[in-house]
């Protein structure tokens, strides 16, 4: 993993007035308890989901029934049992990424704010060895149980690189050999034909809006997935799912 950079300490001290992130459901809390960057504040849970856990040491536990815990999350929340508040990850840095293995690819999400599909796309990104995801800070989904819980423990796995401007990230990855694919369905070449050899950004955009101008106007080239006429879009993490399996195909790493 890439190295984190320094704390964001308005962000992390000030998640939605103060709140710190909740986790639940097996998948998403184990994997935090795996990361040893991921500091967990306290831990609430059944006995019989906390007995099949190997819980950290020095944080505080304490038993709870369904009802209870149900009372700590989102509504319909699938808590499996078990809930822990954790704070933020520390920030990444995109140099940090950038430096690291060319032939990993990077995710660049643009204002995809649905943190069901950041997360699932956050699982597809660890399933294929992408090397981050990048958003924008102002227009992402901050850390939450539902992303968390949409990317089955992929959050604890890739790094991800908040920035203040895309277009200028952008610029940055193309300064480090990146090649820059945006995803858009009315171009002209489908994402087969304009993958190069080099490191590369996949681009994508909110689904509706797609890509906004500027930010495809700092892309290499646009591309299209060849999809079923009897089809006008696919949702923007299934996109991301396939573009990044396609990557890893022509790389020959299947």
């Amino acid at each position: 993993m890439a190295k984190r950079g320094a704390r964001n300490r308005q962000r992390k001290a000030g998640l939605e007035g103060g709140k710190f992130p909740r986790f639940w459901g097996t998948h998403a809390v184990e994997a935090a308890f795996n990361n040893p960057e991921r500091q967990i504040r306290w831990i609430r849970g059944t006995r019989e989901a906390l007995s099949d856990m190997e819980l950290p040491q020095g944080v505080p536990v304490e038993f709870a029934d369904v009802a209870d815990l149900a009372r700590l999350v989102a509504r319909d929340a699938p808590h499996q049992g078990v809930v822990i508040e954790v704070e933020p990850l520390d920030d990444m840095v995109l140099a940090d990424v950038l430096s690291g293995d060319p032939l990993r690819p990077i995710v660049v999400l643009d204002q995809v704010t649905d943190p069901h599909n950041v997360g699932a796309i956050f699982r597809s990104a660890a399933a294929f060895d992408a090397a981050a995801i990048v958003t924008q800070d102002r227009h992402a989904p901050p850390e939450s149980g539902t992303v968390a819980k949409a990317a089955s423990g992929a959050l604890e796995i890739v790094p991800w690189v908040r920035v203040v401007n895309l277009s200028r990230a952008l610029e940055e990855m193309a300064d480090a050999g990146y090649w820059r694919i945006g995803l858009d369905g009315e171009a002209g070449d489908t994402l087969a034909q304009t993958l190069g050899t080099g490191p590369i950004a996949l681009v994508l955009g909110a689904e509706g809006e797609g890509l906004r101008h500027n930010v495809a106007g700092h892309c290499d080239v646009l591309a299209r997935l060849p999809i079923s006429s009897a089809m006008e879009s696919l949702n923007v993490s299934n996109a991301a799912a396939i573009s990044l399996y396609a990557i890893r195909m022509d790389r020959g790493e299947g």
